[in-house]
């Protein structure tokens, strides 16, 4: 995901940050501190219910990273690598392999929630327990504020609709019923388009009535929705990409640009004349250096052309997606990152063999149902 920073490791899993924590710890600290607290708890100072605020924020965010953690956990005991975990403002990503089984899926996906449960039968045993043993009464306010809240997001995750937990739940069920993966994750992938649609449109039913936290829930279904298309999306592309190398999909040979080249140069002597939206850019030793984006050199001014290299309005190569030519292309697809996207380059070593554009991802697309419609 972009805009996150590394923060160190859980259990062995690089832990990301994005920029929207720190906003969301803001958010539900000032929410708990300035309204649920005090109606709670009346009477109390200003310090306290601020410190409180901050500290039932901090500890669902702990919360939130016990869930993801979960799933991490689950998918390393099935044998399945974890590359990371993303926590941002509306909860966390667990970045993994695919499951090979739906019973692999299955128990991945109910980890979390789970794990959510025990978090809040916890939080509320802990709270109860102390204002019957007539402790202090902001602390067990924090407690129980902190059950509710992680009940509420483990019946939440548990939705039957991808991407949420409950969708991944749905997928595993449909695929051992029907032995179809395929259609198991087009199935979740549909029904979290239509839970986005709905969460949407409350959302704004809430704001319409005045009440400004139909917001949030309009931005989750807006989540919901993108991630959803995206992953129906795969879940199409699926069967005509299984078995295929990166090889077989990448257009080669690829015209290609010397990074030292003036934007001008570039444009007048190799963009003009190329079929593809990107470049990629190669250095004196002709190795690929990066990779340029031709819109991207269109919306340079014309009187920095001459000036400007290349090279200094490229995506450098460290932040390029690459792959080897023999590595499955339905696995380099799956393992793209959060943020990137097409293209991809294929290089050999530190020569480079070929792109894979959406364009030749279409191609295939295109071909193979040609060759079913053939079979008919």
């Amino acid at each position: 995901m972009n805009n996150s920073v590394p923060m160190g490791r859980v259990l062995g899993v690089p832990l990301r940050i994005h920029w929207t924590v720190p906003l969301l710890v803001m958010l539900l600290g000032y929410s708990l501190g300035s309204q649920t607290l005090p109606a709670m708890i009346p009477d109390q100072s200003t310090a306290t219910y601020t410190i409180a605020g901050l500290a039932g924020a901090l500890l669902l965010l702990v919360s939130l990273l016990a869930h993801e953690a979960a799933h991490a956990i689950t998918a390393r005991r099935k044998a399945i690598p974890v590359q990371s975990i993303t926590l941002w403002a509306l909860g966390g990503v667990t970045q993994m392999g695919k499951p090979g089984s739906a019973g692999s899926t299955f128990w991945i996906a109910v980890s979390g929630p789970l794990t959510s449960l025990l978090a809040a039968a916890l939080a509320l045993g802990a709270g109860i327990g102390l204002d019957m043993l007539s402790g202090p009464a902001v602390p067990a306010a924090v407690l129980l504020w902190l059950g509710w809240v992680n009940f509420v997001m483990a019946v939440f995750n548990l939705l039957p609709a991808a991407p949420l937990d409950g969708g991944r739940v749905v997928q595993a069920l449909t695929w051992w019923r029907t032995g179809d993966q395929d259609r198991a994750e087009r199935a979740a992938a549909r029904a979290g388009q239509v839970l986005g649609v709905m969460l949407i449109g409350v959302g704004w039913i809430v704001v319409l009535r005045g009440a400004l936290s139909g917001l949030w829930l309009t931005a989750i279904g807006l989540f919901v929705v993108i991630v959803a298309g995206a992953e129906h999306q795969r879940a199409r592309l699926a069967p005509a990409l299984r078995g295929m190398r990166a090889a077989d999909a990448m257009t080669s040979p690829v015209e290609t640009c010397q990074d030292w080249l003036t934007v001008q140069r570039c444009i007048d002597d190799v963009a003009a004349r190329t079929r593809h939206s990107t470049l990629p850019l190669i250095d004196f030793e002709g190795r690929p250096s990066g990779l340029v984006h031709l819109p991207r050199l269109a919306r340079i001014p014309a009187a920095q052309r001459d000036t400007l290299r290349v090279r200094d309005v490229a995506t450098p190569w460290a932040r390029c997606k690459t792959c080897a030519p023999d590595e499955l292309l339905q696995d380099v697809l799956e393992n793209l990152s959060p943020g990137r996207s097409l293209p991809i380059i294929v290089a050999e070593g530190e020569n480079l063999a070929g792109i894979i554009t959406a364009d030749d991802i279409s191609r295939i697309v295109r071909r193979r149902a040609l060759r079913g419609t053939e079979r008919r």
